[in-house]
């Protein structure tokens, strides 16, 4: 492979990773004027969030199976237009209840580029290269919550919100023209991969009752369900309580992001000198701290826009920490069947974002309680499993002995 190829083909793959998270990140801005526009509350609008964690959560279950049985790029091709249908028909919503349908129809469509996108890594790369080609994802994704919300800020407030959704239908539109032209066919489709839902739940439950699974796996998805209240009270809390404009909201989650993307990038490094258990321990205990030390703060209303940036940078930080760890842990004891419990973990986090971020839309009152409240709570309660959890593993696997194999098998 030439290096003009391989890096074409990080980038689009890369493109097809964060397309999920641009489609959040870019439109978080929007929510005031959205909920002006269709005649809603902010909470309301805050259901079209949870509609699209609940769609990207059901698709990490439903596209596995079938890009083992059509190939990669049938489903991509199914998942992308389905995308930029959903985007189109989202310009034109004339109630809020509507695009919260619509909302869930993209993420299941967008769900299919994330999905696909890993699976073609295994594919397409060595098995030595593996580890680096995700780093380099990695660092393509991150730029999504850097750029996304303060282009989505200047667009809202210079077009409107529908013009968000016009962005996205291009690059929706862009990234299967890519798929068609420049994307190699990497996996044969296998037909004697059973669709049926028996052996798909059979697969399923024989990943979920590994304790060392279901420990590093609820334990993560827990923590980064704080990550899930803050993206779903941040638009709230910034703009309304703190009356900051659609353009510094999207600078300020910018900046945020560099807490959560710069701690996992960091954690690259202090890996070489501290085991990932060591790491999650540290990252979880600090975790609770700062969310009890916010949730004090809001409860006693001493909370400015300062002191809550700090705090917020702080968390998000953990969470940056212990969330590759944890999930290097959960993936570790399995080789044949990594992409069932990819898909599953995936499907965990997701699900544990649409069930906090329901929660979140159920406060209409311009408050930052309800944020901190659900931030502290996920990291509590992180912990609490991660300690009971430890107990049920007889033997640990670690990274190093089979996580390789059971990330390229």
């Amino acid at each position: 492979m030439s290096k003009k190829t391989y890096y074409s083909l990080i980038l689009i793959l890369g493109s097809l990773t964060a397309l999920a998270p641009f489609s959040i990140d870019m439109y978080l801005p929007g929510f005031p004027a959205i909920a002006e526009d269709l005649n809603t509350s902010a909470a309301k609008v805050s259901l079209t969030l949870s509609g699209f964690f609940i769609g990207i959560s059901a698709g990490q279950l439903l596209y596995g199976p079938l890009l083992d049985h059509f190939g990669r790029k049938k489903p991509l091709y199914f998942g992308l237009s389905l995308y930029i249908l959903a985007s189109i028909a989202c310009i034109w919503v004339k109630n809020i209840d509507s695009l919260i349908v619509l909302r869930f129809i993209e993420a299941i469509g967008a769900c299919a580029a994330t999905v696909a996108s890993v699976a073609m890594v295994r594919d397409l790369f060595p098995v030595k290269d593996s580890a680096k080609v995700f780093s380099l994802l990695m660092l393509v994704l991150g730029v999504s919550p850097m750029i996304a919300p303060t282009v989505g800020g200047i667009v809202t407030a210079t077009f409107g919100w529908q013009a968000v959704f016009i962005i996205l239908t291009v690059i929706g539109a862009l990234l299967l023209l890519s798929v068609i032209l420049w994307l190699p066919n990497s996996y044969k489709p296998d037909p004697t991969h059973s669709l049926k839902p028996e052996p798909i739940i059979r697969d399923f439950i024989s990943v979920i009752v590994e304790p060392q699974f279901y420990t590093y796996a609820l334990t993560g998805a827990i923590s980064f369900a704080g990550l899930f209240a803050y993206v779903s009270g941040s638009p709230m809390i910034f703009m309304n309580v703190f009356k900051v404009s659609e353009q510094v909201y999207g600078w300020i989650f910018a900046f945020l992001s560099i807490g959560f993307i710069g701690a996992s990038q960091l954690n690259n490094i202090v890996l070489r000198r501290f085991k990932s258990e060591q790491i999650i321990q540290v990252a979880l205990r600090t975790q609770v701290l700062v969310g009890f030390i916010f949730l004090i703060a809001s409860y006693n209303d001493w909370l400015n826009l300062g002191i809550t940036l700090f705090l917020l940078f702080l968390f998000l930080s953990c969470i940056g920490f212990a969330n590759p760890n944890m999930a290097a842990l959960s993936l570790a004891p399995f080789s044949k069947n990594a992409g069932t419990a990819s898909a599953l973990m995936g499907a965990i986090q997701m699900g544990m974002g649409s069930l906090i971020s329901v929660v979140i839309s159920m406060f209409d009152e311009p408050s930052t309680l309800p944020m901190v409240a659900a931030m502290a709570g996920s990291a509590l309660i992180a912990n609490l499993v991660y300690l009971l959890g430890k107990r049920t593993i007889t033997e640990t696997v670690e990274i190093g002995d089979s996580a390789e194999a059971g990330l390229v098998h």
